[in-house]
């Protein structure tokens, strides 16, 4: 899965050293292609913050194509999440989903096996990423972080111990941040994640912008409960063509008027 949003324009230098840093950057780049894990991660320490982050998507590249040591994904994102760049940090929010949607896809036997009945389970997030998730959620200073940040967090699979605290910073994160973005990713995180404790911020959504309110009216469908299907029935008026299209065709399915 490719990062769903480009990365910002930064602070970074300009001249000789941009143009070390481009080649730098480069050659990463091309060692994610060759499988060229020593190159990787000796980049993931780079001075510069382009090849840093160019690093991790090198790294879950490797990592999507052959085994290598388990640890060595979600160690390396937990670490990028506090990295002192944001785009670094934003970087490894969205190579988080993308290493989440590799992790849980089945993997395919070679043409002389024998295909797998069932995927084999993968497991939840490790803690480490899942914290550093959250540490991007609640206090990061920069919108376009925290944005990424929600939306990685409706790919991940969550135990016991991490939903309710990614469910409650989602719905915090959902009913107050000032960004309409933030709020768009977590109310679009919530739906993700299903746990009934989002219902709330996702109901609180259906009144937010129009944005917010066409995630919003998808994100109900994963919540069995008579105030989905309620405020599903006040979305049928709503002033958006979009929201109104998606909360008739959702409502079609739950009667089960659909062909």
């Amino acid at each position: 899965m490719a990062d769903p949003i480009p990365d910002p324009p930064s602070d970074h230098p300009t001249g000789p050293a941009a143009s070390v840093a481009r080649a730098d950057r480069e050659a990463v780049v091309l060692a994610g292609h060759r499988g060229d894990l020593v190159t990787v991660v000796d980049a993931l320490a780079a001075s510069e913050p382009p090849v840093r982050a160019a690093a991790l998507g090198a790294l879950v590249r490797i990592a999507a194509r052959a085994p290598i040591d388990p640890d060595v994904v979600p160690d390396a994102l937990a670490r990028a999440l506090a990295d002192p760049d944001p785009t670094v940090r934003r970087r490894a929010a969205a190579e988080v989903a993308r290493w989440a949607a590799t992790c849980s896809e089945p993997t395919r036997a070679e043409p002389s096996e024998p295909e797998p009945t069932e995927p084999e389970p993968t497991g939840a997030a490790p803690t480490p990423v899942v914290d550093g998730l959250l540490g991007r959620l609640i206090d990061d200073e920069v919108d376009s972080v925290t944005e990424v940040a929600a939306f990685a967090c409706g790919e991940l699979a969550l135990d016991d111990r991490t939903r309710p605290l990614v469910v409650a910073a989602l719905d915090r994160l959902a009913r107050t941040h000032a960004d309409s973005l933030c709020r768009e990713a977590a109310v679009a995180a919530l739906g993700s994640i299903g746990d009934p404790a989002g219902l709330t911020a996702v109901l609180h959504g259906c009144s937010d912008r129009a944005t917010v309110r066409r995630r919003a009216v998808l994100a109900l469908a994963a919540f069995d409960d008579p105030a989905a299907t309620e405020a599903l029935r006040r979305l049928v008026a709503d002033r958006d063509l979009q929201v109104r299209q998606s909360a008739e065709e959702l409502l079609a399915i739950e009667s089960g008027e659909t062909t």
